[in-house]
């Protein structure tokens, strides 16, 4: 009789002869989890984001150039040289690129707001860095000091019957709504208080979101915490409140810098995936983290292509600038370098401590059915939903790919992975714009979104870790896909499409029986089976070199099942 230890030691010496043979072999994003877990140094990422995070960043201003400029030191270190012409790309090279800009850049210095007799300000740029919106001006050297005049919200539309000159305005809104009004009814400055409840303002009563103002003109304004906006809303109840207002800002003629890094693939050099991280905006989240982390995984691949860990058969590029606007531009301004382009992925607020913000690691996936009807466990965030149509639609295997290496990754570390539907508003929007595959790394709903309390206290190593991991072996897997990746993927995107289908139909049939027109309901199941026959198709071109007819054969199985499945599930709406 066999006892349980020995049946062990048989199971053992079969898988360690099964490996011996070959029958065995680890799935490619399995060795790519493998070796950029153990590559990968959180230390170097949350380092990068501590630097960058200290820093006011618009494009063209100290704050930003120094980013970018640490950023090039991390790559000259890691083995990166810079490229002196477009012909000249070696193995590991970037690039430096400088723009004029068409408005002067801008930096925020100091500012402070007292009420007359009282002895320190009640609010300050030193604990409030987000209190002076982008481009607003200086006032005179020594501050200036005037009356204020509070106008609740619903009243607002009186400001322009006031004679408001020499004054200051104030009001529990968005100064866009009445600084113009204020103006030209004379007032020098305006005061407003506008956060959006998601940030739970009551709560975090000191926090201020970032703004912005026209630039180069001559009046101010400055933005208020819940804490400042309630102090200064009592003292103009209570009688004739006048304030001293300090405004030290700076505006200068500058370059905007963009910064590129390419590790070469030795098979499609021309083809490539393109990493993008912007750098501007003022907090740690977002988005110093994405350029940290972006930082250490061109740092890692640099390793691992030095020792021949990895070979990349396709190009990875990383990308540093200004959001969208850089990545769009990296797409547009060469058009043969843009057909090459096959994957886009964008790192934007990547390194949550999410017990801190409340909020969640998502994946925003390529337009799919859910960005038209959101249902079942699809959910929006608190961005909102972006403009999406039927024409919209982009069915392509990337979507379950990364959410697959993500859940992977999540598993191992016990790193809670979810998706939302497609939203907008960062860099893989310039990818799908232009057809190219793109998605968008992120976190939300955060209650520091955007607030001066978004900072390194808020961020986590162990988090930018694995979404750098994820991110990293997604982007090997890609460049270095064979015929049996390719295999590898069919299997995992057929598994989503059964689960998806499966998931529909439930949700339809109760639709239904709640009164839904059943050929609304037949059209979402079509729509969803469409998008999937359409994504396990598009493995077809994963394969940097086409091998035998394996993988068409296997594709064909696939959508032909598929569709047969989902053809009963439709048929089977009544």
């Amino acid at each position: 009789m066999i006892n349980k230890i020995n049946m062990q030691r048989i199971l053992l010496l079969f898988l360690v002869q099964w490996i011996g043979m070959g029958l065995y072999s680890q799935s490619l994003a399995d060795k790519y989890l493998d070796l950029t877990r153990k590559g990968f140094q959180e230390k170097n990422a949350l380092s990068t984001t501590a630097y960058v995070e200290s820093r006011w960043r618009v494009p063209g201003n100290k704050g930003f150039d120094e980013s970018i400029y640490y950023v090039e030191k991390i790559l000259k270190n890691a083995g990166f040289v810079l490229q002196k012409s477009a012909e000249d790309e070696g193995p590991l090279t970037y690039r430096l690129e400088s723009r004029a800009l068409k408005q002067p850049t801008w930096e925020p210095v100091d500012a402070g707001v007292t009420i007359d007799g009282e002895a320190e300000p009640f609010i300050r740029f030193s604990t409030n860095r987000n209190m002076i919106p982008i481009n607003c001006p200086s006032t005179p050297s020594g501050g200036v000091s005037a009356e204020v005049i509070y106008f609740p919200a619903d009243s607002l539309k009186t400001i322009s019957q006031k004679d408001l000159k020499g004054k200051i305005v104030f009001s529990e809104t968005y100064a866009g709504a009445f600084m113009s009004a204020a103006v030209k009814a004379g007032a020098i400055g305006v005061l407003s208080y506008s956060m959006p409840a998601y940030t739970q303002p009551e709560k975090y009563t000191n926090s201020i979101q970032f703004s912005s103002m026209r630039s180069q003109g001559k009046e101010w304004s400055l933005l208020l915490s819940f804490a400042a906006k309630e102090k200064l809303k009592a003292s103009c109840i209570r009688g004739k409140t006048v304030l001293k207002v300090f405004i030290s800002t700076k505006s200068y003629e500058a370059p905007e810098l963009t910064l590129v890094a390419n590790v070469r693939g030795l098979a499609a050099p021309g083809q490539r995936l393109v990493y993008s991280a912007h750098v501007q905006e003022p907090g740690a989240n977002d988005n110093a983290t994405g350029v940290g982390t972006l930082a250490e995984m061109a740092r890692l691949t640099a390793e691992l292509v030095k020792s021949g860990r990895v070979s990349p058969q396709r190009t990875l590029t990383f990308l540093w600038g200004t959001e969208i606007s850089a990545t769009a531009r990296y797409i547009k301004e060469d058009t043969a370098r843009a057909k090459g382009i096959v994957w886009g992925m964008s790192l934007d607020m990547v390194g949550e401590d999410t017990k801190k913000t409340g909020g969640t690691f998502l994946i925003e996936k390529m337009p799919d059915p859910s960005a038209l009807w959101t249902r079942g466990e699809d959910r929006h965030t608190e961005w909102g939903a972006g403009q999406v149509t039927e024409k919209d639609l982009f069915p392509h295997y990337y979507n379950d790919l990364i959410l697959s290496i993500c859940k992977k990754q999540g598993a191992y570390a016990g790193w809670v992975v979810n998706t939302n539907p497609f939203e907008g508003g960062s860099d893989h929007t310039p990818f799908l714009q232009n057809k190219i595959p793109g998605l968008l790394l992120w976190h939300f709903t955060d209650v520091f979104y955007h607030t001066d309390n978004d900072r390194l206290d808020k961020v986590s190593a162990e988090t930018m870790k694995n979404v750098g991991v994820s991110a990293l072996s997604t982007g090997l897997f890609l460049t270095t896909a064979d015929e049996t990746a390719a295999l590898e993927l069919v299997k995992i995107v057929k598994a989503a499409a059964d689960k998806r289908m499966a998931a529909e139909t439930a949700l339809s049939k109760q639709a239904i029986a709640d009164g839904k027109p059943v050929g609304s309901e037949k059209r979402i199941l079509a729509s969803w089976s469409g998008w999937y026959s359409g994504a396990l198709t598009s493995i077809g071109e994963l394969p940097v070199k086409k091998g035998s007819t394996r993988l068409g054969s296997a594709l064909k199985v696939a959508v032909l099942d598929l569709e047969k499945k989902s053809a009963a599930m439709i048929d089977g709406l009544k």
